[in-house]
């Protein structure tokens, strides 16, 4: 965990050069509730349901999440996960493979999802600046979520016009290709390929 965690830390430059971190604009959001069906990317299984409920730029996120691989080496996965805004507000096909290793990395499917507009936390922080803490991430094979907290306008804005997406991270390295097990995670070297790219992903509808 120590090691994973300190790649992450040194990984969050980084993540800022590849736009994984919002930049707000002003704008008034629109209360309602919008579901988030979460299908596996990259050929694996994981899947779930998801809801987020706005308020003004308070958002409740309720999500539950299956299919993930539990273990990453001798501790519990932890997976990261996202309300990704301001792409073209859709979840990644594998068109966007663009080496061909049967696995869409965090880099190659942020033109489909965009940055990161909030960080899905279990506690503390949600901002993108949480985007990589590991700490705060839900971990295992399966999991529920719930939790309300504040949202930037840009992060409401995206959510209430379909430009927003939930993006959980962390494939099995076990069910990826040759090719792709033997890559480093773009955004985090000292990782495999498999740790940091998404996982499953959903787009916010009313």
């Amino acid at each position: 965990m120590k090691k994973m965690t300190k790649a992450l830390i040194v990984a969050a430059p980084v993540a800022l050069a590849f736009g994984l971190v919002a930049v707000p604009a002003a704008q008034a959001s629109t209360d309602g509730t919008y579901n988030v069906p979460l299908l596996g990317l990259s050929g694996q299984h994981a899947h779930g349901t998801a809801t987020i409920t706005l308020k003004g730029l308070n958002a409740t996120v309720v999500e539950d999440v299956s299919g993930l691989p539990s273990k990453f080496g001798k501790m519990a996965y932890p997976h990261v996960q996202h309300i990704h805004i301001n792409g073209k507000g859709m979840c990644p096909t594998l068109k966007l493979d663009k080496n061909h290793d049967g696995v869409i990395s965090t880099v190659e499917g942020t033109p489909a999802y965009g940055p990161i507009g909030a960080s899905l936390t279990t506690k503390g922080d949600t901002s993108p600046a949480a985007g990589l803490t590991l700490a705060t991430a839900p971990t295992g094979g399966h999991f529920h979520y719930k939790r309300t907290f504040k949202v930037d306008k840009a992060t409401a804005k995206a959510i209430s016009h379909g430009k927003a997406t939930i993006v959980v991270h962390g494939l099995d390295p076990a069910k990826v290709s040759k090719k792709a097990s033997k890559e480093k995670s773009e955004i985090v070297p000292s990782l495999p390929l498999a740790a940091t790219s998404p996982a499953t992903c959903g787009r916010a509808t009313m």
